[in-house]
């Protein structure tokens, strides 16, 4: 028996060493500095490294994508024993056109596990990866999509298997793909989340740019710790790792007249984790310069931020604790904002002049940055949003067992919800739809409603065994508020889940009612003297006979009830 342990350590020894000694994994683009690996490579890739370094890396299927194959979830622990970790999550190729974070993560989890230094700064910390979200996109490889970009030789597609912006898709989950994501997310719970990107737009020096989450939508104590310590440590940090850095150019015309803060909706990846009280950054490197140096700036920022939670990692955490416990004290909830124009500060920009000449295509004036007139100068940044619209949280929204797929979407998205167990009569909040307009072209499949007005009243309201409660005293509450109040921006009303209640199922006939309304009027003094004043101050109405007829119907005790009424109820206390 000792014999046999002897041979089996033995076999352990040899392997260990061999796994040390195996020479170091290359990767495509390190053969190739303007060559992104397509998915086959990416994948042969980590798993070789995880053959090398079974103890500290694996590789899973993590969820279906719409392109048939799985999506895979990589995770990175130098210290399994140590449960207690900072998770952070980091996506990659949301937009395969933009693949540096696909190259860069291969590289940078290679170097993790193979130097000693990078692997101190991880002992409290675990990596999650996903290395191709969006897969249908990346198998869709060419040289032309991207026109505005420079390298690599060949990259994916935006849209995805079904055509879909995945970075429109964290709220209405259209595609397996986000259904995977929110899978993946709240397994770990990051408390911070990278997704890397390229940009479009302005031509400048810098080639990594960053979104991070809006400031004012964190409550104070996470937008405190992201303003005054977390951002100014990344950009130091990069500027020292000869990187530097500027927030994402989103500029009104050109640079030099100022940039704007972005306003990340929940459609989008960092605006969803934001509101799960995840920290979240989106690096922008510069479509104009070399795909090297692209990646290589993805590396470093990801470098960047494991050393700041390597260092600030457990106050951190504790922020976050006490951000979510002062967000569940509450008694409004902001669902809407605004840019507030008032509040400038000034941010030195690296840039090129932007200019004009005559266009060879159309003769007429076409602008261009020159480089060989560079500018250093301050210009305006305009970075801070302001509520517009804050509503009063309920103890609880009861949603209709009819709308079990809202269900389905928000029990994916860890929100606790039960069922009701019996009949009961409530008083309950109602919304009544006053208002709003639709887009005229589909927006990502749908028609999205936006400017949503409301009409709200109190009401006992008939709940049936079956039908679904959510209680709002749960960590999850923004994403609760900003799914169910039909009038956030990525309110599942303005998804259309709710548009058959936009559509009147029952009518009259004009000759049959004309009498009916006579006798309405007759006895509605009140109706009466309203239609009346209706006639006189509205000249086109005056002359439409269906109108004033639509007109007493809708005031009458025949409308149809349900007709705009929002199904989901508020109750309080």
């Amino acid at each position: 028996m000792k014999n046999i342990i002897r041979l089996c350590c033995f076999f352990l020894f040899i392997n260990c060493s061999y796994a040390q000694d195996m020479p170091t994994i290359i990767s495509p683009f390190e053969k190739d500095n303007n060559y992104s690996a397509d998915h086959d490579e990416m994948l042969a890739f980590y798993k070789k490294l995880v053959q090398k370094h079974p103890k500290h890396l694996s590789i899973s299927e993590a969820g279906p994508s719409d392109a048939g194959l799985a999506i895979h979830e990589i995770v990175l622990d130098v210290k399994p024993e140590n449960k207690d970790k900072i998770n952070l999550l980091i996506n990659n190729a949301i937009h395969p056109g933009e693949p540096c974070g696909v190259d860069a993560s291969m590289m940078f989890v290679r170097d993790v596990l193979e130097q000693t230094e990078l692997q101190q700064q991880l002992q409290n910390i675990r990596i999650i990866i996903i290395p191709a979200y969006n897969i249908g996109g990346m198998l869709n490889r060419g040289s032309h999509s991207r026109a505005n970009q420079l390298g690599p030789k060949l990259y994916g597609f935006r849209g995805n298997a079904k055509n879909l912006d995945l970075n429109r898709d964290f709220i209405k989950c259209d595609s397996k793909n986000a259904k995977t994501f929110s899978k993946i997310f709240h397994k770990w719970n990051p408390e911070v989340f990278i997704d890397n990107h390229t940009s479009n737009g302005a031509d400048y020096s810098y080639t990594m740019t960053l979104i991070a989450t809006q400031k004012d939508k964190l409550g104070p104590v996470l937008s405190n710790h992201l303003t005054n310590k977390m951002l100014p440590f990344l950009y130091d940090s990069m500027d020292k790792k000869q990187w530097e850095m500027t927030p994402y150019v989103y500029a009104k015309e050109t640079p030099d007249g100022g940039i704007i803060g972005f306003l990340d909706l929940p459609r989008y990846s960092s605006g969803y984790a934001s509101l799960f009280h995840t920290l979240s950054f989106m690096p922008e490197t510069h479509m104009l310069k070399p795909y090297k140096d692209r990646v290589w700036s993805t590396y470093a920022f990801m470098e960047s931020m494991v050393t700041y939670l390597s260092i600030h990692g457990e106050q951190l955490k504790e922020d976050r604790a006490a951000s979510i416990n002062n967000i569940g004290q509450q008694k409004l909830f902001p669902i809407k904002w605004e840019l507030d124009q008032t509040n400038k500060e000034n941010l030195l920009f690296k840039g090129y002049e932007a200019t004009y000449k005559t266009s060879d295509i159309h003769g007429q004036d076409r602008l261009y940055y020159d480089r060989k007139k560079s500018y250093e100068k301050e210009i305006p940044f305009m970075n801070s949003y302001q509520e517009k619209l804050s509503v009063k949280i309920p103890s609880a929204y009861v949603i209709p067992q009819a709308y079990d797929n809202i269900v389905s979407l928000m029990k994916l998205n860890g929100v606790q919800i039960k069922s009701i167990e019996q009949d009961q009569i409530v008083s309950a909040e109602q919304y009544y739809i006053t208002d709003f307009e639709t887009v005229e072209l589909p927006y990502e499949g749908h028609y999205l409603h936006r400017n949503v007005t409301i009409r709200s009243h109190q009401n006992s309201i008939k709940l049936r065994k079956g039908d679904f409660i959510v209680k709002t005293n749960q960590d999850q509450l923004p994403y609760i508020m900003n799914v169910l109040e039909p009038q956030a921006d990525d309110s599942f009303f303005a998804w259309n889940f709710f548009d058959s209640i936009l559509m009147q199922k029952e009518y009259f006939s004009s000759y049959v009612f004309e009498d009916l309304a006579v006798e309405i009027l007759k006895q509605n003094a009140e109706l009466q003297q309203l239609f009346e004043k209706k006639k006189k101050e509205d000249e086109s109405f005056a002359k439409n006979a269906k109108a004033q007829l639509s007109f007493i119907y809708e005031h009458s005790q025949y409308k149809e009830p349900t007709h705009k009424l929002y199904p989901v109820f508020k109750i309080y206390p």
